[in-house]
Order: C-alpha cells, then structure tokens, then sequence
C-alpha cells in the first residue's frame, strides 16, 4: 500500500500528500523512497506548475518512525549512513525541484517533519499547528535537515530549538520564518489554493531561474564575482521566449500565454 497520494490538476497545481495517518505520517523507508520518486516526477512532468505537500490526519509528520529508529539503533555505522543519505536526497531534491512548493501544515510537524516545511519555498499553517526539533530529547542530532531549517529560522533561532527541543507554536514559527502565513483551520486549504493559484500568474521558467538565483545568492559575499553573476542572469533570461512573451503580454495590456493554459 502507497504511503502517498499524488494528484494534478487541470491547471498544473499538483498535491503531493502523505497518508500514513495512524502513524502521523512519520518517515520510514518507504516513505522517504516514495516521496523522493514523486519528487522527481513532479519535477520532470512540464504540465505542473505548482507542487502542494500535504498531509492526512491530525498531524503533518511525527518526524521518524520508532520501528525505522528502532531497526537503524542496531544497524552498523555504514547502513545508517546510507539511510541518512536517502533522506538527505529527499531533502534536497524537495529543496531544488524546480517548481513553487508549498507545505500546508494542518497539525504537528517534528522532526524531519520541520525539515520538510523548511524545504518548500513556502509554508501555511493552522494555528493548530506545532512543531520540535525533538532529536536531542532521543540521543540525537537534526543533522541531514540542517541546512534548511537553519537557512529558514536562522543560526540564532536553531540554537534555542535544536538544543532545547522544546515544542513552539505556529505563532512563534511565523516570527522565526518557517512560516509565512497561519491560518484558523478552515481556512487552510482555501489559504494554500488561493497561493497556488497567484504563483501560476508567474512564467514557469522565470520562477525555476529564480529558485535557482536565490540559491546562488544566498550567504554569496557582495563582490565583483555576485555582480557578475546576477548580471549575467538577468541577460541570459531577458533573451528567453518566455520573457518576450510576459514583455509584450504586458505592453500590449493581455494575459501571458502561460496564463491561458
């Protein structure tokens, strides 16, 4: 049985939802592979504009599974490091695809449940939305998911929460940055639609490029090398069909033709 479903609609906004919701939709093996191989298609299929990750139940993602912890507490050090590497890949392939992602947060979301909200370009949440960074509590680190809930909350926000473990409310995850927007639960799905729908106003490849620039610049020193590099990527895309098309479109006061479609 499937630990995820995966849906596209006419328009290209894709829902990408786990659905292990008696287990609170916590990672194992099975899910990390299954997520990574969605991933990967969402990101090759060029009828999808917009990738939704979502979940089923009362919670986003309890983070790992304890029978997967379990198993990999007596596996040796060369088969945990290759599990890691998987949900290292999974992370970062969510990271880099190069479609708008949103995380829509109904519940709790711990772990390298964080770490998923954190890889998408933006987040909504419930107000009943929690979120820890539990690992230390168990003996452990939130090691593979670092990099991207620390770009999010900052190195500042990583110490109080990676070090303490405490739970923090959706309020609290707006003011750090792993949100953008909390919501009263009813509204979640309207919220996460209505966002969808703006980012296909976008040219897709613009939105790819600039997924890719936010990436280059980011932690970039401001030198000659960051100058130059910015300048020939507005060049390089100012020569683009896509962007003669949005040029005229908008001179000529008519709608881009990837907003026809």
């Amino acid at each position: 049985m499937s630990s995820i479903s995966l849906s596209v609609s006419e328009r290209g906004i894709a829902r990408l939802v786990m659905n292990r919701p008696d287990l609170h939709n916590a990672f194992d093996e099975a899910l990390i592979d299954e997520l990574t191989t969605a991933c990967d298609r969402l990101a090759a299929d060029p009828a999808v504009r917009v990738v939704v990750l979502a979940a089923t139940g009362k919670s986003f993602s309890a983070g790992a599974d304890l029978g997967w912890m379990k198993r990999m507490a007596s596996a040796t050090e060369a088969e945990n490091l290759a599990d890691a590497g998987r949900l290292g890949r999974l992370m970062r392939t969510l990271h880099l695809l190069p479609k708008p992602t949103i995380a829509a947060v109904q519940g709790a979301a711990f772990g390298g449940g964080v770490g998923l909200v954190a890889c998408c370009d933006m987040a909504i949440a419930s107000t009943s939305a929690l979120f820890s960074l539990s690992e230390v509590r168990l003996g452990l680190i939130p090691a593979v998911i670092s990099p991207y809930v620390i770009a999010a909350i900052g190195a500042r926000g990583a110490s109080r929460y990676f070090i303490s473990a405490e739970r923090f409310e959706a309020g609290e995850a707006l003011r750090l940055g792993l949100l953008h927007q909390v919501v009263p639960p009813e509204e979640l799905d309207g919220a996460v639609q209505g966002l969808a729908e703006r980012l296909l106003e976008g040219g897709p490849a613009a939105q790819a490029a600039a997924k890719r620039l936010i990436n280059e610049v980011a932690g970039h020193p401001l030198d000659q090398s960051l100058v130059d590099l910015t300048a020939s990527r507005i060049a390089a895309i100012r020569a683009t069909a896509e962007a003669k098309e949005g040029i005229a479109a908008f001179l000529e006061k008519r709608p881009a033709a990837w907003k026809r479609t």
